[in-house]
């Protein structure tokens, strides 16, 4: 019995330990730099940005109606693109009459 009772006052001397451990403060680590928000958009983001589907995009996108750029063999969309469509749609349907 005397072993086991060695035995289970070494598990406590370790356990004490560990709870002393875990107890000091914990070292901050250091925030990662934030990514800068991308201004150049893959046609399929860019859809999801305006909520419409990606087929509809490439359409804009092909008729002109959205601008974009190609980088390389690469198709992008600028932000300020997508915000000038959003805006234009406004302005058309505004000018309008209702056709209620």
């Amino acid at each position: 019995m005397n072993a086991r009772t060695n035995e289970i006052a070494q598990l406590l001397a370790q356990l004490a330990t560990l709870i002393t451990v875990e107890q000091q403060p914990i070292p901050e680590i250091p925030a990662q730099r934030a990514m800068p928000e991308r201004v150049l958009l893959t046609v399929a983001e860019a859809a999801e940005r305006l909520g419409i589907g990606k087929t509809k995009t490439y359409a804009l996108v092909k008729s002109g109606e959205i601008e974009s750029v190609l980088i390389g063999r690469l198709r992008r969309v600028h932000v300020d693109a997508i915000t000038a469509y959003a805006d234009r749609l406004v302005a058309e349907q505004n000018t309008r009459p209702n056709a209620a």
